[in-house]
């Protein structure tokens, strides 16, 4: 099948300019060039987790199987139940989890039963412990009790033959308890997605050497790595690539032969991507954008072909905080929908007020790092203070981003600002 042009897809978009691309323009673009990963495979329930189903589970059986107990108390038939005044009921036995009463309730008589307890045969109504009192070897129920209460009916969390989970959804831990309270011990999933990255420039050191003059440890390669890891795809650390158009090739060539993505940091500003515009379009089809966000405006975006295979590539910059902003607003959604994730990946903006008075230039969406805390019981944001490009800091003091939107100008302290928290990005 012949892959279609990235350019002939995103040059058709309403507003697209590579000079000055909105960020939501960039996003559309790059979903319309995607293409989910097919490969399945079979798993045991527990290894599914973080994987994407492949097929949608569908209950072979009710969830619970009977009608049973939600409390510890006593089971009854609501038809004893007086009217206005106490009832007086004789105990005539016990039901436990896993272990029923395997007579069956007559008039006027009730039956001791545990939370989980299968519900005695002609018993519709249990009342909890707490409020039952013993008298003269009865048990006294008081007014007031509602048929049908405390009781758990079968199917209630899952009915045989309905669909509870489609193809496409990702397992989190509700869906492994879920899915093995079915009694299903292997599901099927799709492949993992497979993601190479790895570091560009002659200024970068390697961590656990002297640092040479002039040179600066490559943190870029470890945040691209935990945010990987943290998405559930397989990572291929490719280390660094020195500026040499030979060694970028090579290394480009060997990831597109063995990964669906190719992720990049550094070599995309505008005198870099002049150095290898024309070696990216020997391999592939690569679109170099001008984003207007900040930080992060430099990325490059395309495909990779080598060895009859083909890989997306994503260019980030390489200042330490562009990398990770620009990954959580691009690359993350990428990679879930290409690894087969059919619901929505877009991360949520909660508003709340800033603290900080914020300078802003229109024409642009700014990310600045920020703190949600609460105060006097009202949840507030601020900023971690310096909000350098390069200034890697004030990712790890942040729980989220402060977004200001492309046509927002200045913020005033106590003003709604838009927020995403960086725990919900995973």
């Amino acid at each position: 099948m012949n892959t279609p042009s990235i350019a002939k897809v995103v040059s058709c978009m309403d507003g697209y300019d590579p000079n000055a691309l909105h960020v939501d323009k960039a996003v559309e673009a790059i979903r319309q060039c995607l293409v989910p990963v097919t490969g399945i495979e079979r798993v045991a329930v527990r290894a599914a987790l973080g994987r994407v189903l492949a097929e949608g589970i569908v209950p072979a059986i009710d969830v619970p199987a009977h009608d049973n107990s939600a409390m510890d108390g006593y089971a009854l038939r609501a038809a004893d139940l007086a009217q206005g005044a106490e009832t007086r009921l004789t105990e005539i036995g016990t039901a436990l989890a896993g272990r029923k009463f395997e007579g069956e309730l007559s008039a006027h008589a009730c039956v001791r039963v545990m939370t989980g307890a299968v519900m005695p045969k002609g018993a519709d109504t249990v009342v909890i412990q707490e409020v039952v009192r013993k008298d003269n070897g009865q048990v006294v129920i008081p007014d007031g009790q509602r048929k049908g209460q405390n009781v758990r009916a079968a199917g209630e969390d899952l009915k045989t033959g309905v669909p509870v989970l489609r193809a496409g959804h990702a397992v989190r831990p509700a869906e492994l308890g879920l899915i093995a309270s079915l009694g299903i011990a292997e599901v099927m999933v799709k492949r993992r997605l497979r993601v190479a990255f790895f570091s560009t420039g002659d200024e970068l050191a390697s961590i656990g050497a002297p640092l040479p003059e002039g040179q600066v440890y490559d943190s870029n390669r470890y945040t691209l790595y935990g945010m990987l890891q943290r998405l559930g795809v397989e990572v291929l650390d490719m280390g660094v690539v020195r500026d040499d158009p030979a060694l970028l090739e090579a290394a480009l060539r060997t990831a597109a032969a063995n990964a669906d993505v190719i992720i990049t940091s550094g070599g995309v500003s505008v005198g870099e991507a002049d150095f290898i515009k024309g070696m990216m379009a020997k391999l592939g089809e690569v679109l170099f954008w001008t984003i207007a966000m900040r930080p992060g405006r430099p990325m490059a975006f395309g495909r990779i072909n080598a060895d009859g295979h083909s890989a997306v590539l994503f260019g980030l910059p390489g200042n330490p905080v562009a990398v990770m902003v620009t990954f959580y607003q691009f690359v993350r959604g990428a990679l879930l929908h290409m690894a087969g994730r059919s619901d929505d990946t877009t991360l949520p903006l909660l508003r709340v007020p800033s603290t900080n008075a914020v300078r802003k230039v229109r024409g642009r969406t700014e990310y600045q790092r920020a703190i949600l805390y609460v105060e006097d019981g009202t949840w507030k944001v601020r900023l971690t203070g310096q909000q350098g490009s390069g200034v890697l800091r004030s990712m790890s003091e942040a729980n989220c981003f402060m977004v200001l939107e492309h046509d927002r100008g200045d913020v005033a302290a106590g003003d709604l600002v838009s927020i995403q928290l960086m725990e919900g990005l995973v």
